[in-house]
């Protein structure tokens, strides 16, 4: 996700949010030394979180590239003590190898067919999905992931694929993957979801550092009251490291591990299902999204933890 002209924080509309159903008290910087900063950060990681996004690709590879099984489960092996949930996007081009070998390290998966405008692409990419499941791999399924945004898609093509899988898979919960204002905006999709799966990012939206856990929040709520009752899932939300700001976000390791903080603590107290953005680092996304792309991991590109003191 990036940001998204007409969807950007603002203070007005979110100063008489008082936090829903699950209020959570945040830390603050200002009370900490870097180093207490980094070693509470370290503890809450270590607490292990509800679910991860899965990183696929190492330096001088990217999307299109096929990956094999050996570098899938060498990063599983360093997600596994972390993480109950991984969260794969595609089910081609070695992305398959993902839930396979997640699942026989006993983690659970949410599993995406990545859909766009290549109808034959997306062919494969369904089938995939099924067949993996039937494999008995997918814990959900995801058919898409923000097709609504890059408008691949019409709505009733996106549907007519949810419902395919819903029809193929009766016995596993399928959603789509979207900004959470989205499930407002297409009730027929909201309808269509088995669960919610949505998107929340307070820095794509411009959102200062200080009021960022208390507008995620907010962004949870509006997809919870759209599903109405439906099961929701943060399937993607998080805070860069490095590469630079928008308008009052900006992007720096204190806020990083600021935000991880506050939201995994919010997870856990509140039994909240948030798949955090992302495990490592992939230097592929400074194109798409600008320097910043490439820093959201809790691991750099190398696969070192990151905000440890250097030894």
């Amino acid at each position: 996700m990036s940001f998204r002209e007409g969807h950007y924080f603002s203070f007005d509309e979110n100063k008489n949010y008082t936090g829903g159903e699950n209020n959570h008290p945040e830390i603050q910087i200002s009370e900490y030394t870097s180093e207490e900063l980094s070693k509470l950060w370290l503890k809450t990681l270590n607490k292990g979180m509800h679910g991860i996004c899965f990183s696929m690709y190492e330096n001088h590879q990217k999307p299109g590239d096929v990956i094999y099984g050996e570098q899938v489960n060498r990063r599983i092996q360093i997600l596994k003590p972390y993480a109950k949930w991984v969260r794969s996007f595609s089910c081609i081009e070695g992305n398959e190898h993902i839930p396979r070998i997640a699942h026989q390290n006993g983690m659970k998966t949410l599993v995406g067919a990545w859909l766009g405008n290549d109808l034959e692409k997306n062919e494969i990419e369904i089938e995939a999905l099924i067949s993996l499941a039937n494999e008995g791999c997918v814990t959900i399924a995801a058919v898409g992931n923000e097709v609504m945004y890059r408008n691949d898609l019409t709505e009733d093509q996106l549907l007519e694929y949810i419902h395919r899988v819903k029809e193929a898979l009766p016995n596993i919960p399928v959603g789509y993957v979207d900004a959470y204002y989205e499930f407002s905006h297409r009730p027929r999709i909201t309808e269509a979801c088995d669960v919610i799966l949505t998107n929340c990012y307070p820095y794509w939206e411009g959102c200062p550092i200080e009021y960022a856990f208390h507008h995620m929040k907010s962004m949870y709520e509006s997809a919870k009251q759209a599903g109405n009752g439906k099961r929701v899932i943060i399937t993607e939300t998080g805070w860069p490291s490095q590469g630079g700001s928008l308008k009052g976000a900006f992007a720096s390791e204190e806020n990083a591990m600021k935000y991880f903080i506050d939201t995994q603590n919010w997870s856990e107290q509140n039994n909240i299902e948030i798949f955090y953005f992302s495990s490592f680092d992939e230097s592929w996304k400074v194109g798409p999204e600008g320097e910043v792309g490439a820093y959201w991991g809790l691991w750099d590109k190398n696969e070192e933890l990151k905000y440890q003191e250097k030894k």
